[in-house]
């Protein structure tokens, strides 16, 4: 079996973070102990987990990851749910196959939050759009 469990997410403040992800996405705690000599925690978002590793990031400047995809068919609730926290978040960008926004997360992280449009890809091209469906092997 091959399946991407988790992003794994330095935080300088853990329980901010957990904070972001649960009051902002509807995450919720699946797991939290200490692993290294860190606090670890497990939050399932949807069918995804983020891993938050008790440890400021060396650095914050961006690097090979640009942003992480949050799908929602609720775009403009979690939009304005993280406004209400405070959180800085772009207009909503409307593009032929989906709309879009980016926050500002813990540690600079950028959440890109889209809902796809039903009318999907072209004829034979693949939907990266749909949520994934885990598969049992």
């Amino acid at each position: 079996m091959i399946n991407l469990h988790h992003a794994h997410l330095m935080a300088s403040d853990i329980d901010a973070g957990i904070a972001f992800w649960r009051d902002g996405f509807g995450a919720r705690v699946v797991h939290d102990d200490v692993f290294a000599g860190a606090r670890n925690v497990f939050l399932a978002v949807g069918a995804g987990r983020i891993h938050l590793y008790d440890q400021p990031p060396r650095s914050t400047d961006r690097s090979t990851v640009h942003h992480l995809g949050i799908q929602t068919d609720e775009l403009e609730t979690v939009v304005e749910r993280l406004r209400a926290m405070g959180v800085s978040v772009t207009e909503i960008r409307r593009e032929p196959t989906a709309r879009h926004a980016m926050a500002e997360g813990p540690d600079r992280l950028l959440p890109e939050i889209f809902s796809a449009r039903p009318r999907g890809p072209a004829p034979g091209a693949p939907n990266l759009l749909r949520p994934l469906r885990p598969t049992v092997t």
